[in-house]
């Protein structure tokens, strides 16, 4: 029997219980909605925006990436996500700098915050406290402060319902509740083919994480809908499935990293899967490319396995192949026989850092 049809043996690698994380996605975001709807905002306050920054790290600035990608063909300003301690140049006064640190304690995002504060532009933050709603406090920013106790990837729904709410309460979109109230509904539905319970046979996140046991996964997605959501595959393999993944968007990839694609590839390429991650709405260009380059790809024997969104709208779409991508890496981690939860190459890294900064504290950037 596959250890995936095992749930007991499932359970005993999972002492944290990313399981609950992963299956909980919908109830998740219904409460991120409750707290946005709560959230205190006079529109008055942001008004004359002329773009828009969202500031965070890992777990807790992919939520801006799918805002971005959500919102490509509704925002009237451009977005940014800024993944780094110094703002934008343009940043300035007619500027929105929303801060999203789950922790609320992420050295880069204080440090844009603190930035943006100077540079006295119009801020907004997400956070479960910390540092970050200690300058909120201070400096009468409207902050909404969400559930702690998860990993920030687990935490999802809260870094990006809140923020689409928001840019809602100051006028810049529409509908924003209404959207999400019915994307939720339909990842209801849609989970119920990925649970633990659904045996490795008739399930195809189950089927999809043997397919990319062992393997180094290439995840391409398109260039709107699709883009943020290949980077939160890559994410999820990398930190719940512990392996290395990659991850471009057509066309642009056509462009430079396709030409990788040669004979040098051969003697490694048992140990590759190419994943492309399709919408009906993809430009025809776009879907004619995913064909041409599968063809490529498969010469090499490299298997591509493309999946395809489900639902009728962009939000529904969007959010069927991440909660499948979810699935996939939690099953994958259980593949690789590891606990999906501790990611203890990042706790290593930051209490590094932290001891060096002890030693030799670094210049503080100035503001030019």
């Amino acid at each position: 029997m596959s250890i995936l049809n095992d749930i007991e043996k499932i359970r005993s690698l999972d002492p944290g219980n990313m399981y609950n994380k992963v299956f909980d996605l919908p109830e998740q975001l219904e409460d991120a909605i409750r707290i946005a709807k709560e959230w205190t905002i006079n529109p008055d306050d942001f008004s004359g925006i002329k773009n828009i920054v969202v500031v965070g790290m890992g777990g807790s600035a992919i939520g801006g990436d799918l805002v971005r990608s959500f919102l490509n063909t509704k925002l009237l300003v451009p977005l940014q996500v800024c993944r780094t301690y110094q703002l934008p140049e343009y940043v300035d006064d007619e500027t929105l700098v929303i801060a999203s640190s789950y922790s609320g304690n992420t050295e880069e995002t204080i440090a844009a915050l603190e930035d943006a504060l100077d540079r006295k532009a119009l801020v907004a933050a997400i956070s479960t406290g910390g540092l970050v709603n200690d300058i909120a406090s201070l400096n009468a920013i409207p902050i909404a402060i969400i559930p702690g106790g998860m990993p920030p990837r687990a935490a999802l729904g809260y870094s990006f319902a809140p923020l689409l709410i928001f840019l809602d309460k100051i006028g810049l979109i529409k509908n924003a509740f209404q959207e999400l109230t019915m994307m939720v509904e339909k990842i209801k539905s849609f989970r119920d083919n990925y649970i633990e319970d659904v045996i490795l046979e008739k399930n195809m996140a189950k089927k999809l994480a043997q397919r990319i046991q062992g393997k180094v996964p290439i995840i391409y997605g398109g260039p709107t809908l699709t883009d943020a959501v290949a980077l939160r595959w890559k994410g999820q393999l990398c930190e719940n499935g512990r392996v290395l993944a990659f991850n471009n968007v057509f066309p642009e990839f056509n462009h430079n990293e396709l030409v990788g694609w040669s004979d040098q590839i051969k003697s490694i390429s048992a140990h590759l899967v190419v994943i492309v991650l399709r919408d009906f709405d993809d430009h025809p260009q776009v879907k004619a490319r995913m064909d041409i380059v599968k063809g490529i790809i498969e010469t090499f024997e490299v298997e591509v396995i493309e999946i395809y969104s489900r639902g009728d709208m962009p939000l529904d779409r969007m959010f069927s192949l991440i909660q499948l991508g979810d699935f996939v890496s939690y099953y994958l981690a259980i593949l690789n026989d590891v606990d999906p939860t501790p990611v203890k190459i990042i706790d290593f890294l930051k209490k590094a850092l932290t001891d060096k900064q002890k030693i030799n504290p670094p210049e503080r950037p100035s503001v030019s």
